[in-house]
Parts: C-alpha cells; structure tokens; sequence
C-alpha cells in the first residue's frame, strides 16, 4: 500500500495542518506498518505556479524544448505519478482567505492533466484516479461548517471536494478543526477534539 503525505500549511512548526496530517499519518502507519509512504513539503520544495509554457509543452516537438520547459516538465511527471501510485493521500490544507493555499492549488494544478485523471466524453468528464482515500487535515481560523452563515464563502473544503470527486475520487474524509483564531481556549478544543477523530475517521 502506498501513502501520499503532502502539506501546504505555511507555518512550519506552528502549522495546525501539519500537526494534524503527521498525526494522521502517524496513526495510519500503525495500523498498516507495512505502508510506503511519501512526503511532499509544498511550503520547503514549491511547485511553480503553471504557465503558459507547461500548457502547449506536449504541442511541442521535444527538439524544441527550453531548459525550463524540460524541467517543468519533469516536476509534472513526478507529481503526477507520486499521485497515481498513491492508495491513500493524507492533505494538510489549511484554509487561507476563504480557499487553499496558493502552493497546494499549484500542486492540484499538475494533477489536472486530461487523459490523466480525467477524461472527456459525449456524456461530459469522466474520472480517472478513482479508487483513491483522500484524507485532508482541514484548519480553519473561523467556523464556516454547514450550519454556519459563513458557508457559502467556503472554497477551501468544496473546492477540494470538487477537484478530486472530478478526478473520480468518491472516498473524501476530512480532519477539521475549526475556530482556531476565535480563542486560546477553542483553538485547544479544535485540536484536541480533532485528534481524538482520527482513529474513527481511519476506520471509516
């Protein structure tokens, strides 16, 4: 069984996102000791935003290709198979100004590759990445939950729901801690009632 750890939370030891994934991955690897598993720092080693070039790369003849071509490129094959391989990824996704960090869409971006993880047909697209459990340790200064009069400028959890149920990914769980800016003490009890999830949340 392969295991994709990516985080994107910018706070480093301070990021609850992280705390959270490592937690998750942690107990994870517990239960399956047997599991390989790969990490990918999104914050340490970024991914460069897409371009133009990374768009019409696979239009143009090999021959022509610059140096940055090539290696944007390889990067995009790297992402791209890291993904595929993976059985179960584990996501640390804060929630920044409503929506993902900059760095984890960047990441979301290389996957999106029609003929890859999706496909399209007369009956519209088709997922390609099925069969996948993707785990996302979900942080949020705020509450913006479904009962919340905040949830429609959620596009953090809907959009990573969105994106991955589009690459045919139906086994979604979420790890969330909300209202960690609100208070010290609801920022503990965010985390603290997070944690104790975990173990539920891997059995589901």
């Amino acid at each position: 069984m392969n295991l994709l750890h990516v985080d994107s939370g910018i706070l480093g030891t301070s990021s609850v996102s992280r705390r959270l994934s490592a937690a998750a991955v942690a107990q994870w690897r517990e239960r399956y000791p047997e599991t390989n598993i790969v990490y990918r720092d999104l914050v340490s080693d970024p991914i460069d935003h897409l371009t133009g070039d990374l768009l019409v790369v696979q239009r143009v003849d090999a021959g022509q290709h610059s140096t940055a071509m090539r290696h944007a490129l390889a990067v995009s094959e790297t992402v791209l198979d890291e993904f595929m391989a993976a059985d179960v990824v584990v996501i640390g996704a804060p929630m920044y100004n409503f929506g993902i960090p900059s760095q984890l869409k960047a990441w979301i971006d290389r996957l999106a590759v029609a003929g890859k993880t999706f496909r399209y047909t007369e009956k519209g697209p088709l997922g390609l990445a099925g069969g996948k459990t993707v785990i996302v340790a979900s942080l949020r200064g705020g509450f913006y939950g479904a009962d919340s009069p905040l949830n429609a400028i959620d596009h953090q959890e809907k959009y990573l729901s969105t994106i991955f149920g589009f690459f045919g990914i139906t086994d979604i769980r979420f790890l969330r801690a909300e209202g960690v800016n609100v208070s010290a003490e609801q920022r503990q009890k965010a985390i603290a009632g997070a944690e104790r999830k975990i173990g539920q949340l891997l059995a589901a």
